[in-house]
């Protein structure tokens, strides 16, 4: 059989998926590595799941360790696991072994073995595939040619569940830095192996488009990525955004009265806005590195905004003393008979705004993730419009009740 010929290969394909599972294991299993494998990269993924279990433990390991990692990860069923599991980025197992076979067949198979595929430790299962220890390359090396895996292997070790989520899967790894870890379904049952270096990689990837999504730059682009992508990415959240805008600009042209008969009032504005916007991205920033690293405990979101809430109080407090001095020089350097009141208008808005803005910089990822959306998704464009409603709204709102009230007066023309 020369499969290099495209027609061989393709009737070789074509007559292997139409046989039974355990018809098409024989007939792989008759073939050479390098035919095995290239048919094995053919057919379907399940399908070649199905023909390596059917066959003998050393020819499928073989088959396996020869293999790319891509291959490694389609023969580990990554399909069956959702995005940001352990199962997805697992690989098909290499170095398995049963805790009756003694350390010198171990090690003529290892022999073999690591020559296709680099080989860390080998796992031990009992007859159900059940992971029940792991032996280490020194554990072999010194221990008597005639001993047997079960007598010499770390019984109980550690393992990875496959539906467990990597930000989970980091924390449980965070005190054994294992090259490989083995994976798990619930039962202990091995179902494949996952190296540290691509667990680290994926959720250092998943932490750095963290400070893109905030702003509506998708996970998926990259500095390559075409521009005309990019801006399929990118565009939808800006309009979103320019929506959002519109909705401070409304708040502002209800007051507009107010803004014309005190015009120093737009002057403070934009003070007002990004004081509180900063007070809010403090709170988002520090929220979503809490859900990142597991910190926010069920039933304690309402703590958080609380604390969120008070650090706001007391920063706009402190802020706002400073704010409102600059109001008290800037009105009386235009003559303003109510510079001191409209000092405290600024006072007590930059006060109201930071305790709202703070509490929504909390709110805004704990919502995202009860309504089942990323957390981290467009959050700063959702944040921006409480921010600038708030402290545009309590702003002018003050200034028109204490214009209403004559508190403060129109300054003359």
């Amino acid at each position: 059989m020369n499969l290099e010929d495209p027609v061989e290969l393709r009737n070789a394909v074509s007559r292997i998926i139409g046989m039974e599972d355990a018809a098409a294991a024989a007939e792989v299993a008759s073939m050479t590595d390098p035919d095995a494998l290239v048919i094995l990269r053919s057919i379907p993924p399940p399908q070649a799941r199905h023909i390596l279990a059917a066959l003998p433990a050393n020819r499928r390991q073989a088959l396996v360790a020869a293999s790319s990692p891509e291959n490694r990860r389609q023969w580990a069923s990554n399909e069956a696991y959702p995005e940001g599991s352990v199962g997805r980025l697992m690989e098909a197992p290499v170095g398995v072994f049963s805790p009756d076979d003694s350390v010198a067949q171990t090690i003529e198979t290892l022999r073999g073995l690591v020559k296709l595929a680099f080989i860390t430790y080998g796992f031990v299962t009992d007859a159900g595939g059940r992971l029940v220890g792991v032996v280490t390359m020194r554990d072999l090396l010194f221990s008597e040619k005639s001993a047997r895996l079960g007598e010499i292997m770390l019984k109980d070790p550690f393992y990875l569940r496959a539906d467990q989520e990597l930000v989970d899967a980091m924390r449980a790894v965070l005190n054994r830095h294992y090259p490989a870890y083995p994976v798990c379904d619930a039962n202990g049952k091995l179902l494949g192996l996952l190296r540290g270096q691509e667990m680290f990689e994926a959720q250092a990837i998943e932490l750095s488009a963290q400070a893109g999504s905030m702003v509506g730059v998708e996970k998926e682009e990259r500095v390559s990525t075409p521009w005309r992508r990019s801006l399929l990415f990118r565009h939808p959240w800006l309009q979103l955004n320019l929506l959002t805008a519109f909705i401070a600009a409304f708040v502002v042209g209800i007051f507009e009265g107010t803004i014309e008969k005190i015009v120093v009032l737009a002057v403070f504005l934009p003070v007002l806005a990004g004081q509180s916007g900063n007070t809010g991205c403090q709170a988002l920033a520090v929220t979503l590195r809490g859900m990142t690293l597991g910190e926010i405990k069920s039933g304690r979101e309402m703590w958080l905004v609380f604390k969120e809430a008070m650090l706001g109080l007391a920063n706009g407090a402190l802020v706002g003393v400073t704010a409102g001095l600059g109001m008290f020089v800037y009105a009386s350097m235009q003559g303003n008979p109510d510079a001191l009141a409209l000092a405290a208008i600024v006072f007590l808005a930059m006060m109201i705004a930071c305790v709202i803005s703070g509490s929504m910089g909390a709110l805004t990822p704990l919502i995202l993730r009860k309504l089942g959306a990323d957390p981290a998704t467009a959050s700063s464009i959702f944040l921006t419009t409480f921010t600038d409603v708030a402290s545009m709204g309590a702003f002018l709102g003050l200034a028109t009740i204490l214009l209403a009230t004559g508190i403060i007066s129109i300054p003359p023309q």
